[in-house]
């Protein structure tokens, strides 16, 4: 029987049309199987389906979701990781070491804190990027931060105070998949597909109740401050401290992105 399948262009193009056309027809899709994202059995026979291939430096892997999960698509990740997720897989779901971190313009590397943030009397999903370096605007030689200045002209909004959830920034997400962050995507040039804006070396591992939440809202709050205005807090009472310090200094952007995977 032909499955309910999805298989992007993305997909195709790196599998091959012959593949894709086996997968459409039923001949080498799974029946039943476990959502690569919210890991809750799907059947391919009775709802639509996603076909997500993970490449790495030298092995693809090809896994199904829930298409209400996420979109078919083609997810860069890196061999260490990609054999760590087939390993998760195997065992059910071991968490992976995070180490959620990388280069981005110039020499400075982001680090990106994961919490629940409580706004009008609700708790919210929210990331926190804050870079370990001044963040100079590209092809600028002259000393500075541009940070904020940058985000903004993205689309980002600048804060005082953290009293009501920031506007959607359309064409920007948060991608979840196998219940881990792996990416924050933004728009493609000339309307192409989404490109990581940052990007984990290895998925990382989030809280249950910060999935719950994301899965609730299908949003989540993304707070970026300039280097020193956060710091690496241990608990969620004093990241929120900081992150309403920074508002009330001038050095605070958020906007809410949608959620892509659960």
């Amino acid at each position: 029987m032909p499955r309910m399948l999805d298989v992007s262009d993305d997909v195709r193009a790196e599998i091959g049309d012959e593949e894709a056309d086996r997968l459409l027809a039923g001949e080498n899709a799974p029946g039943s199987y476990d959502c690569t994202s919210c890991r809750t059995p799907g059947d391919s026979e009775q709802e639509r389906t996603s076909t997500v291939l993970f490449i790495g430096d030298e092995t693809a892997v090809l896994a199904f979701a829930h298409a209400t999960c996420l979109p078919s698509q083609v997810v860069q990740v890196t061999e260490e990781q990609l054999q760590g997720a087939v390993r998760s897989i195997a065992a059910d779901g071991g968490p992976a070491r995070a180490v959620p971190e990388q280069a981005v313009p110039e020499q400075a590397v982001l680090g990106v804190t994961s919490g629940l943030i409580l706004i009008n009397g609700e708790l919210h999903p929210a990331l926190v990027v804050e870079p370990t370096a001044p963040i100079a605007r590209p092809g600028t030689t002259t000393a500075g931060d541009d940070f904020l200045p940058l985000l903004i002209e993205q689309g980002f909004m600048p804060l005082t105070e953290i009293d009501s959830v920031p506007s959607v920034l359309h064409g920007w997400s948060v991608l979840l998949a196998m219940g881990q962050l792996h990416a924050i995507l933004q728009p493609g040039t000339a309307g192409g597909q989404p490109v990581a804006w940052w990007q984990a070396h290895q998925a990382l591992q989030v809280a249950d109740s910060w999935r719950a939440a994301a899965n609730k809202h299908q949003q989540v709050l993304l707070f970026a401050a300039p280097v020193g205005s956060i710091g690496r807090q241990p608990r969620e009472d004093l990241l929120r401290e900081a992150l309403d310090k920074a508002a009330a200094s001038g050095k605070l952007v958020a906007a809410t992105l949608p959620l892509a995977g659960t």
